[in-house]
């Protein structure tokens, strides 16, 4: 469950209710192209912006669609008992696993940290992922809390943030060597996924996936096997779409892309977020049919 290519879809809105249908096909799409993992609400799914009835529609209609591939509930949000509370809607919907990111709108500390994950691994009967996003939570992991958390019971893998370009291999070794074997480390950053993929991380937590499933399994499967040199050629290929990523950031990028290409209705993601655009939506349309990405939407 916790190695290869987790795609992580849209959670799609229409007039202020999520688009159940629209979901449905995006995760039955997924599963049809054969990933190794579907992660729902997680930051492309627009957790944080969800009620706990709508979390719980999600969790249902993800493992519904899912079928045989394991299915991530992220469960992330600002208080351990609503935490726990939405742990135990993601398990009930029959979850593989969660995955949580330390949500908060104070800063936390180390220990506010360790505390959370330590009082909800203790009801856990699935697998957690500990999902580090600095980006969106303003907290920043370190090693040791690393370690600490990977000591916790049901703690099977670490989410990490993308390291800096010439740091990727060695991120990946002193995270190895710091937590136990059993642990499995995925990158997130989609620029830096066969990079981290090719250094030893053991999957990626893919963004760009659960949109386009077939160009991210190409270089999962080609770093997994052993063949860095196509994995690099294949994500640099992808590289127009990356300089949008950082210039938009991917959630507005992939909620257009999804809709350019028919897959959700269109302005799918939750107001105040106003998504990209025309100026830019033109843009990232130039890319779809520079990278012939319309005709790889299976």
């Amino acid at each position: 469950m916790f190695t290869g290519m987790i795609a992580f879809p849209l959670t799609p809105l229409r007039e202020d209710s999520i688009d159940e249908d629209a979901y449905r096909r995006i995760i039955s799409r997924l599963a049809a192209a054969g990933v190794d993992a579907i992660g729902a609400l997680g930051s492309t799914g627009s957790y944080a912006y969800l009620d706990r009835e709508e979390r719980r529609q999600v969790a249902i209609a993800t493992v519904e669609e899912a079928g045989e591939v394991p299915a991530i509930v992220g469960i992330g949000a600002t208080r351990t008992s609503h935490v726990q509370a939405l742990a135990e809607d993601a398990q009930e919907a029959g979850a593989d696993a969660v995955l949580l990111a330390p949500v908060s709108y104070q800063a936390l500390t180390g220990d506010d940290v360790f505390a959370l994950y330590e009082r909800v691994t203790a009801g856990l009967s699935v697998p957690l992922v500990v999902y580090d996003n600095p980006g969106t939570t303003h907290f920043t992991f370190s090693t040791d809390l690393y370690a600490r958390i990977a000591a916790l019971p049901n703690v099977a893998a670490i989410k990490i943030p993308p390291p800096p370009a010439d740091e990727v291999a060695g991120r990946i070794a002193t995270i190895r060597a710091a937590v136990p074997e059993h642990i499995r480390i995925g990158i997130s950053g989609d620029n830096r996924a066969a990079a981290a993929m090719n250094a030893g991380a053991d999957s990626w937590f893919s963004v760009i996936g659960g949109t386009l499933p077939q160009p991210a399994l190409e270089i999962t499967r080609a770093a997994l096997a052993g063949d860095a040199a196509l994995a690099e050629v294949e994500s640099a290929r992808l590289q127009p779409l990356w300089d949008l990523f950082g210039a938009h950031g991917s959630y507005r990028v992939t909620a257009a892309l999804a809709e350019h290409l028919g897959l959700v209705p269109q302005r799918s993601l939750p107001h105040p977020i106003l998504g990209l655009g025309d100026a830019d939506r033109a843009r990232l349309g130039d890319v779809i049919d520079e990278l012939d990405l319309g005709t790889r939407i299976r």
